[in-house]
């Protein structure tokens, strides 16, 4: 048997179909990325790195569709032989495994939050020879495929923002809050009180750090509800308001919603409280373990505030649980020991029951402008055998960052109160102007935004 010349081995490895590799999140697939493919496809056989949910999650948005969902789609595409993770925004180590002779990618991430990807790419292309291949961002007119420059609308992120200000179902939106704890290091909720305030969560974005950072959820606070309406926050805003207010967020937002349900009331009415929320879409409950009249809880001791007993609060807690038809909704327990004065101890005892009650989270509250009472408890709160997310609110200890929650093992920050607080001195301050000068030009050019850009914020204003 005669061995292969080397001019043979040669000749076999060039008539081999080449290598390419494309990178795609492939959550909503539209002409621009077949158009892609198809270039691909020319240059050889397509290894398809899918992003998987943490990637896309880690610079953008929550995917559309879990990583299962979208593999399925993708592999079924003409042209692509095999479909493995990507595991982050970085091409490199699957580059380095598989060194394709080439990489596509479309021009649009020469400039914005991908451009060091790309320079990375090149870079790593270059060890063995390999090219990266860009064929133009394409849009179509007709029926021809044209070129457009960087303001074109055609991408994936305009055509899901416009998927998502059509709305969404109460089912989609339920799940949105525990697929946000498997895939953010910290899921970030702010507060919105009405409609308007609600759209700000929504939509309100920043481009850092090489990625898109925006709020995970929105929290509809009973203080910021009753504050909006005028009203003390004694629980004077009855229920069938509170979901009013609910039910105009829900309207006009996609993003899961927390809804602080003070005490929850009677073990027999929250049970329907339950209920009326999983039904409308909203994704958890908190309730804190007091009782009797509500009193805001950064008074302290400063007012009367009584802890419920444990055995009372856990079986509210499994009485809600039982109540819910489906496994996404959370109740969510809030410890008030810290507040009240109990102390650690308590804290600790009482959310090891109310876990084994079958709290689906902890929320731990301290109204101390220092954050070592929360990380006294996260670092006992982490030794627990059975542990559940665990929810922190800053609004008094607010210089802590984001970063020393996440390592302090905090999983879901909430702002509790911010958009309503900053609102109303901004709202004093224009109705002060318009008295002073007994006109509103001075009010419209310093206090207030074009009423085009705050329209902007409301889908179906033109």
């Amino acid at each position: 048997m005669t061995s292969k010349s080397s001019e043979e081995t040669k000749l076999e490895e060039n008539n081999q179909p080449k290598k390419v590799y494309v990178a795609m999140a492939s959550d909503l697939i539209h002409h621009g990325h077949m158009h892609t493919l198809k270039e691909a496809r020319k240059l050889g056989d397509i290894t398809l790195g899918l992003l998987t949910d943490k990637a896309i999650a880690s610079y953008k948005r929550l995917p559309l569709m879990n990583y299962d969902q979208r593999k399925a789609v993708v592999e079924n595409i003409k042209g692509v032989k095999e479909v493995i993770p990507q595991e982050t925004l970085d091409y490199v180590p699957n580059l380095r495994k598989l060194r394709p002779d080439y990489v596509v990618h479309g021009t649009d991430w020469k400039t914005g939050v991908q451009r060091a990807t790309r320079e990375k790419v090149i870079e790593t292309l270059n060890e063995w020879g390999g090219k990266l291949v860009e064929p133009e961002v394409v849009s179509r007119s007709g029926d021809t495929l044209v070129a457009v420059g960087d303001d074109n609308k055609m991408s994936s992120t305009h055509l899901i923002n416009d998927v998502l200000d059509a709305g969404t179902s109460p089912e989609v939106r339920r799940k949105k809050l525990r697929t946000a704890l498997e895939l953010r290091p910290i899921v970030r909720v702010l507060e919105a009180h009405n409609g308007l305030s609600g759209r700000i969560v929504e939509k309100t974005k920043v481009d850092l750090d090489g990625g898109i950072r925006e709020f995970d959820g929105i929290w509809i606070s009973s203080l910021t509800d009753s504050t909006s309406k005028g009203k003390p926050d004694t629980s004077a805003v009855d229920v069938s308001d509170r979901v009013h207010t609910i039910e105009q967020i829900l309207e006009v937002t996609t993003k899961p919603i927390i809804v602080d349900g003070d005490n929850g009331g009677l073990t027999e009415h929250f049970k329907f409280t339950v209920k009326t929320l999983e039904r409308l879409g909203v994704s958890a409950i908190i309730i804190e373990d007091k009782v009797g009249p509500k009193r805001n809880s950064l008074f302290g001791t400063e007012v009367k505030q009584k802890q419920d007993s444990i055995e009372e609060f856990s079986n509210k807690i499994l009485e809600g649980k039982k109540s819910q038809v489906t496994k996404d909704f959370m109740v969510i327990a809030r410890v008030e020991s810290l507040i009240a004065g109990a102390g650690l101890p308590d804290a600790l005892k009482r959310a090891k029951a109310y876990i084994e009650a079958g709290a689906d989270a902890i929320m731990i509250h301290s109204k101390s402008n220092e954050e070592h009472e929360i990380l006294d408890f996260c670092k006992e709160y982490n030794k627990f055998e059975q542990r559940t997310p665990l929810v922190v609110v800053p609004s008094t200890y607010n210089h802590i960052t984001e970063k020393a929650l996440i390592n302090a093992g905090v999983n879901v920050v909430i702002y509790a109160n911010h958009l309503l607080r900053s609102a109303y001195p901004a709202m004093q301050k224009a109705a002060e102007s318009i008295l002073t000068h007994k006109r509103c030009h001075e009010t419209s050019n310093e206090h207030c935004m074009p009423i085009k850009e705050i329209l902007t914020l409301i889908p179906g204003s033109k």
